[in-house]
């Protein structure tokens, strides 16, 4: 059988940045099948497909579709040949229906006019045979993430493609919003589509994909390997390269006394309780996770607790002292935080690694002298950063934009932690990073909890939260429904707490 996509010997270097991304790569994807290209951050997975998709071209290399050889330019010579890819970063108009997001540019005309009418019912029948639980009509404003996803694979879809290339497509869904996303993808590959996951989530690339292959540091490592006949430790050691250790548990030796205290945090917007009644204690040399399915009041939760945003009703105390919750009052006293979205309130994309990793703390004597900044000092700070938090970057004055997300996420996480905060306020801190990067942020919270530090995590990884914390808290509808030792609850007793099934009293059951 002819394969789908045979590329052969490709090369890609990013001569202004001297980065070879991608070196002498051969790749092959057979039709009907859900091929996991894995790889750490930066390990050019990417860049790979981007050539496929016809946005890079190669330095050298040939590309075959369906047997024959393809020139791919632009995203629109992919198009033709049935190749369609769905971005990390949607490229959705918010504003406009899910309709009209799916059919511009080949929309159903009566006459002269866009017939809104029939475009509607043809993007519906899809939604509904493939199970996607929306409304043509809906605006893509109105969407949550996972919805915002299933647009841009009905883009794909309505365009023809064969061929589907899904770019970190689980890197900000819930759980709940995979699991549904598995059951397209498994319904699509039914229908004879073929699909491409780039990934770096070994269980998920274990549950959903036939085949998988490995790129690190731009090389293929391993390819086209049957994953029912290998573990999760076999991927992560060949990403990698090493040993990983997953799922990293450590216990709190010494829990010292309450070095942050919030009391009585609420927050009501237009009427109604964002956040009821919230009463939390961090304790020095503790980490306490809070659980809960996003969209439950933990964004709104981490803003005040960051000074970002101002709470009806709250009470908070540094070392019994009571503050002001002002983002530069915390900073100033010792409280960190790492921002959940790196992109919007973490970095300036724009600006340099090095002008990044100073960001809030740039009037520290050891930054700036009368307001004018020591740049030899923050090169030099910069400069050991990449080294010690392992950053892949060729030096301290490339802009962020170019980083991957796993180590634009490393950029943030060293900005904090060098700065020894005696509280650290983190949320998803290793959302959208691979497998080395995220053993490594592990150990780093670890260590500064052993320090004595006060960490607060908030992920909506299950398997972190209870991996990492001392104690844990569940909120669900904005309210800490459930408070305990990590080991007193088994994670599926958390789960029936995260999603509202449970009694008040009579311990964990369903109602």
């Amino acid at each position: 059988m002819v394969d789908a996509v045979r590329m052969l010997n490709i090369e890609k270097i990013y001569t202004s940045v001297n980065v070879k991304a991608v070196d002498k790569v051969d790749f092959t994807l057979q039709k009907g099948e859900i091929h996991s290209l894995l790889g750490e951050n930066g390990a050019g997975k990417s860049t790979l497909m981007k050539i496929l998709y016809g946005m890079n071209y190669p330095y050298e290399g040939e590309v075959y579709i369906n047997g024959t050889k393809q020139i791919m330019k632009h995203p629109m010579d992919a198009i033709k040949q049935g190749i369609s890819m769905v971005h990390q970063h949607f490229m959705l108009t918010p504003v406009m229906t899910v309709t009209e997001n799916v059919v511009i540019g080949r929309e159903p005309n009566k006459g002269l006019f866009f017939d809104k009418a029939r475009a509607e019912t043809e993007i519906q029948e899809m939604i509904d045979t493939y199970g996607f639980n929306m409304s043509a009509s809906a605006k893509v404003e109105s969407l949550s993430t996972g919805e915002q996803q299933r647009v841009e694979i009905l883009k794909a879809m309505y365009g023809g493609a064969d061929i589907i290339i899904l770019d970190e497509p689980t890197a900000v869904l819930t759980p709940q919003e995979v699991d549904e996303l598995f059951k397209i993808m498994s319904k699509l590959k039914k229908d004879g589509k073929t699909i491409v996951i780039i990934t770096h989530k070994l269980k998920e690339t274990i549950n959903i994909a036939d085949r998988a292959s490995v790129l690190r540091d731009g090389k293929m490592i391993e390819k086209n390997i049957d994953v029912s006949k290998v573990t999760v430790e076999d991927l992560s050691k060949m990403m990698v390269g090493r040993d990983v250790e997953l799922g990293m548990q450590r216990p709190s030796t010494s829990v010292g006394e309450t070095a942050f205290e919030v009391k009585n945090l609420s927050l009501e917007k237009n009427g109604r309780n964002i956040l009821n009644n919230i009463n939390l204690q961090l304790r020095r040399g503790e980490i306490l996770g809070i659980a809960g399915i996003e969209g439950n009041g933990q964004s709104e939760l981490l803003e005040i607790l960051t000074g970002v945003k101002k709470a009806t009703t709250v009470e908070m105390y540094k070392d019994g002292a009571k503050i002001d919750g002002n983002a530069r009052n915390m900073i100033s006293n010792k409280v960190g935080h790492v921002p959940e979205d790196r992109m919007s309130q973490g970095l300036v994309t724009e600006m340099s690694l090095m002008d990044n990793v100073i960001l809030g703390y740039h009037k520290n004597p050891e930054f700036s002298k009368k307001g004018i900044l020591k740049k030899d000092a923050i090169h030099e700070f910069a400069t050991d950063k990449i080294d010690s938090y392992r950053i892949k970057a060729s030096n301290a004055k490339v802009a962020c934009k170019t980083l991957s997300g796993g180590n634009q996420q490393k950029i943030v996480i060293a900005r904090i932690f060098s700065q020894d905060p005696d509280v650290i306020i983190i949320a998803q801190p290793t959302r959208g990073v691979d497998i080395g990067a995220m053993e490594y942020i592990h150990s780093k919270m670890l260590e500064l909890r052993d320090e004595g530090k006060a960490i607060l995590l908030i992920s909506a990884d299950l398997d972190e939260v209870r991996n990492l914390s001392d104690r844990l808290a569940v909120i669900y509808e904005g309210e800490i429904v459930l408070e305990a030792k990590r080991d007193e609850f088994t994670e599926s007793e958390l789960g029936v707490y995260m999603t509202g099934s449970h009694t008040i009293k009579g311990g964990v059951g369903v109602e």
